[in-house]
């Protein structure tokens, strides 16, 4: 308990340290800046000085290998660290910080000294190619950008229900366009799979490849005639393992993990994943399974991925946790404040056990493109959110009993303002390519006794009639996105209400400051749909299946026209436009002075056949028109100002 006080009082401690001087994500453990001296950019661009150390002091033993010093004066730069790994976070630190000076049109960089340790040893990426191919130099991107934020690990699902996407030579039914349910017939060759291993390699980045066996095997068993769990297919399975061993995973040192699955099948033979992980560490390969799986005991796998609330670690093995990790389920506003402010299996640095925390992508639901799969899955934030988290450490709370409420005053709100002045960098940088703006001083007003509607979602109650909420009993919330009811499966995510009531009608009021009469973008929303359900579009001229509404000084704001339309369920329908992420921004139209929006929020029962996570939320975030950038010459103002 004492280590864990003693971890976030540091965590808030190094965090203030850090305001407004480190552009770095993730924030290095500690700062210190020179408060007048600078170094040239030019200087820092040539290759620093290094020197190996045997220990850096106060680092934890776990994170050694890892650590790192970097010192910058007006002469340059020097690192000193254990081994390469250090070296190579030290650079990463040194290259964000030169990237930012550039975005800043700056001739230098502070003078400053960085003492810097991940908490977690293990922090990963996983993205789902099995359902939906992505091809290599898109994977390539998504790695830059992870590896700069020092993401060392890259979890590889190959295979599923959908497509086989690993070649097989032996068995080439496997990769025939027929045996394809999705993308048919596109699969990732022998020497595309060593150069992207080698490619990840380079920049610090792990590759752990997944076969999943003995379910989410549909495209197998089309391809092969037989179930993986008979005697001919867990004789295929090995052979395929030996092949992807040999031929695209070569090198034990740039592989050193195979992933095996073993999740959501009924596993009959109970010989079957004994056999296959036997195979795997006989081919010098230290194996992976998800939790819930297969059942194990400790010391019989070496790795153990945490996925459902279920999900528990496994005693003397690394697990990693990513319950409630799933960026599917994520809106680009709110998820990531949880993710931020969460811990990784319920400790706040590595223990033994836990060593990390992957975030993932599962592409149940067919989306098109690379673009849109990233817009859609909110990766950009949530990832920028993730990477801080995991190499920091130091947090309380687990994600659900966290929540994605943003902190109201105090320390944590300094801390999470100055992540969104770092995460501006990268919105300098992408532009409408990354949908986000900073959301830390939106400011909402919203009522705290819901008005019964009797099930009647048109139903009008008194503050429709009113100029502000202030005369209603209400609490402030900042953020973009407000979630008055979260749901993740069946477990709950603490929102706004802690019990919101069925038959309820809320309103929620912002005031925007403008300086002028202008028209500026917003991202709007009043639900944020899963990128994995195959839940159904909005109905035409609604904003979402409970008739909410939205008014900008009193003029009623109308939903997009929603590109989809079709009324039974599919995960081959892609989304188009139903998520704020994939669509330009609404123009709004606001006048000098005070402009007011209001959002009517009814709520039902929270179970409709339409959606499967019916969450009760919505989100404003003004933006400029085009996307690119937040707009400068407006401010929220708090509602309690305004009577």
């Amino acid at each position: 308990m004492k280590k864990a006080v003693l971890s976030s009082l540091l965590f808030l401690l190094f965090s203030l340290l850090a305001q407004a001087v480190c552009n770095v994500i993730p924030l290095p453990q500690k700062y210190e800046e020179h408060k007048t001296q600078k170094c040239p950019v030019a200087k820092l661009k040539t290759k620093p000085a290094v020197k190996m150390l045997k220990k850096i002091d106060g680092v934890p033993e776990h994170a050694q290998a890892e650590a790192y010093l970097l010192t910058i004066t007006a002469a340059g730069a020097k690192i000193s660290a254990t081994s390469k790994l250090g070296i190579a976070n030290a650079q990463k630190t040194l290259d964000q910080m030169l990237w930012a000076a550039e975005l800043d049109k700056s001739q230098t960089v502070p003078a400053c000294k960085i003492k810097d340790w991940p908490a977690y040893p293990y922090r990963s990426f996983m993205i789902d190619c099995g359902r939906s191919y992505i091809p290599i130099k898109d994977l390539k991107g998504i790695i830059d950008f992870l590896a700069a934020r020092k993401i060392n690990v890259f979890h590889w699902h190959l295979t599923d229900n959908q497509g086989w996407r690993l070649e097989s030579k032996i068995y080439p039914k496997l990769n025939a366009p027929a045996s394809y349910e999705r993308d048919p017939g596109k699969f990732y060759k022998f020497s595309e799979l060593r150069e992207f291993v080698d490619y990840c390699y380079a920049r610090g980045v792990t590759v752990v490849p997944e076969i999943d066996v003995p379910g989410h095997n549909r495209a197998f068993v089309k391809a092969m005639g037989f179930d993986p769990q008979s005697e001919q297919g867990l004789v295929a399975v090995k052979r395929l393992l030996t092949e992807a061993f040999e031929n695209a995973f070569p090198q034990l040192d740039k592989t050193p993990f195979f992933h095996i699955g073993t999740d959501e099948v009924r596993i009959d033979d109970t010989n079957f994943v004994p056999a296959v992980r036997k195979h795997v560490r006989d081919a010098g390969r230290k194996v992976g399974i998800w939790n819930p799986g297969a059942q194990v005991a400790p010391g019989e796998v070496d790795l153990v991925n945490m996925w459902s609330s279920r999900g528990c670690p496994l005693t003397g093995t690394l697990s990693v946790d990513g319950r409630l990790h799933y960026l599917n389920h994520f809106d680009g506003f709110a998820d990531p404040v949880a993710v931020l402010f969460s811990n990784f299996g319920g400790v706040p640095e590595c223990n033994g056990t836990i060593g990390g925390g992957e975030a993932a992508i599962w592409a149940d639901r067919y989306i098109v493109g690379t673009e849109g799969l990233l817009q859609n899955n909110a990766f950009h934030a949530s990832m920028l959110a993730f990477a801080e988290s995991v190499w920091r450490g130091g947090r309380k709370d687990l994600f659900k009993t966290q929540g994605v409420n943003i902190p109201f005053d105090g320390e944590e709100l300094e801390y999470f303002k100055d992540f969104e002045r770092r995460e501006l960098y990268v919105k300098r940088e992408m532009g409408k390519a990354f949908p986000w703006v900073p959301q830390a001083d939106i400011i909402w007003r919203i009522t705290d006794e819901p008005f019964d509607n009797g099930g009647d979602f048109k139903k009008a109650f008194p503050p429709e009639k009113e100029k502000s909420l202030a005369g209603f009993k209400t609490r402030l919330a900042r953020g973009a996105a407000i979630y008055l009811r979260h749901v993740w499966g069946e477990d709950t995510v603490a929102g706004f209400f802690k019990n919101p009531q069925k038959n309820s009608t809320v309103y929620a009021e912002a005031f925007i400051k403008s300086d002028k009469a202008q028209k500026i973008g917003a991202y709007i929303q009043t639900h944020y749909y899963s990128a994995s359900e195959p839940d159904l579009p909005p109905p035409a001229g609604k904003w979402d299946y409970f008739d909410s509404k939205v008014w900008i000084n009193g003029k009623e704001l109308p939903p997009p026209d929603w590109k989809n339309s079709h009324k039974n369920k599919s995960q081959e329908i892609p989304l188009q436009n139903e998520n704020w992420t994939t669509r330009p921004p609404m123009q709004i139209q606001l006048k000098p002075g005070i402009n007011r929006i209001l959002f009517k929020l009814p709520a039902g029962t929270f179970s409709l056949p339409q959606l499967r996570l019916s969450r009760w939320m919505f989100t404003f975030a003004p933006v400029s028109l085009d996307g690119n950038a937040p707009v400068k010459s407006i401010e929220f103002v708090n509602p309690e100002s305004v009577k």
